[in-house]
């Protein structure tokens, strides 16, 4: 429960900060902790888990905020991530945009990058 908290309070933060500054601004304040290793596979799920069920319960929680979340918790853990942000294959009239969190080549949040073409990463650092 105390794991589920903190991820709700890390999540209507970035939320927040999203409303409230760029994401340019809310990024380099997540990417500042110094990251470098792997997170192993139960700390990714456990991460997933954790801001997915917080999500939730925040208001307009997107992809995007739920990836700078969980790119944050893991690098408090001292775990490298990258959020990649691409934009759907063939949509036609309107553009969709989609941010998934990646660590070490597994996607952690944001589902299948199927129909997605890859537009940039933006990592730990």
């Amino acid at each position: 429960m105390i794991f589920l908290g903190h991820c709700l309070l890390v999540v209507a933060t970035v939320r927040l900060g999203l409303t409230l500054l760029s994401y340019n601004r809310v990024r380099s304040l997540v990417t500042r902790l110094d990251a470098r290793q792997c997170a192993s596979m139960g700390e990714l799920r456990r991460v997933a888990w954790g801001v997915a069920a917080a999500a939730r319960s925040v208001p307009y929680a997107t992809c995007l905020t739920q990836a700078l979340s969980g790119q944050y918790i893991l690098a408090r853990q001292g775990n490298e991530s990258t959020i990649r942000i691409g934009i759907e294959r063939g949509t036609g009239e309107q553009l969709k945009a989609h941010a998934w969190l990646v660590s070490d080549n597994h996607i952690v949040l944001g589902g299948s990058i199927d129909g997605f073409a890859h537009l940039v990463d933006h990592g730990s650092r």
